[in-house]
């Protein structure tokens, strides 16, 4: 598998196509994974594909990864969701620019909405880090009961039951926009300038003066002596 020869583009009606084999590999991930997150249907697929909501990446003809976001609490949360790379294309990076496309298309689609995840993939926490998601504790997450409900299918579902949801053995990872204008205010803000730097600033000032100042008084001394000389005493 060469890297450069994979597209990762966002999905349209002519991959269409592709939809029960994408499923078929999201089952497939999901039994892997162990954590017996539900098949989706393939209508399900189909909208997130006809509502230019899904990432899709392909081998030539060959079907390699894809990912959809979803929006949830009225568009104040996206998440990315569904994310899956066939076995033969794993290791070379091809979930982190499916899941890197997928934050594209979530910001652009979504600009003010948090985006969130929920995962127990070393791999994939160590992808949002790097796109600047944050740990964060379900509390933070969105409250739309139709995310949480679609965590029933998951064998660890009682886990997060006992617990009230507020933990399970998943991790939560948030990107706020607003930490990003946050850090855009700051960078635009004035530098402080620090007591000493002040005063080293007003020293090398006078001493500029300073030497202005002696500049102008040799002049002087040497047009009123009119020989283009000046006296010791006086430079002394």
């Amino acid at each position: 598998m060469k890297k450069e020869e994979i597209k990762v583009v966002t999905a349209n009606v002519s991959h269409l196509k592709y939809v029960t084999q994408i499923n078929d590999n999201i089952d497939l991930a999901s039994k892997e994974r162990g954590t017996g997150i539900a098949r989706r249907t393939d209508e399900y697929i189909t909208n997130k594909i006809m509502e230019g909501k899904a990432i899709i990446a392909l081998d030539g003809e060959t079907f390699a990864g894809f990912c959809y976001i979803e929006s949830w609490g009225h568009n104040r949360f996206v998440a990315n969701s569904g994310l899956i790379v066939v076995k033969a294309y794993r290791g070379g990076g091809l979930a982190r620019e499916i899941k890197k496309k997928a934050f594209e298309l979530s910001r652009t689609k979504f600009p003010d909405a948090k985006i969130f995840g929920l995962t127990t993939g070393l791999a994939v926490m160590k992808i949002n880090h790097e796109l600047g998601y944050r740990p964060v504790t379900f509390s933070e997450l969105t409250d739309d009961e139709s995310f949480w409900k679609g965590c029933q299918s998951c064998v660890n579902y009682d886990i997060l039951q006992r617990t009230n949801r507020s933990k399970c053995l998943c991790t939560g990872m948030l990107f706020d926009p607003a930490w990003e204008q946050k850090k855009q205010k700051q960078e635009e803000k004035p530098k402080k300038i620090s007591l000493m730097d002040m005063i080293g600033k007003l020293k090398s000032k006078s001493n500029s003066n300073g030497k202005q100042n002696g500049f102008k008084m040799l002049k002087k001394l040497k047009q009123n002596t009119g020989d283009g000389t000046v006296r010791q005493s006086i430079q002394d």
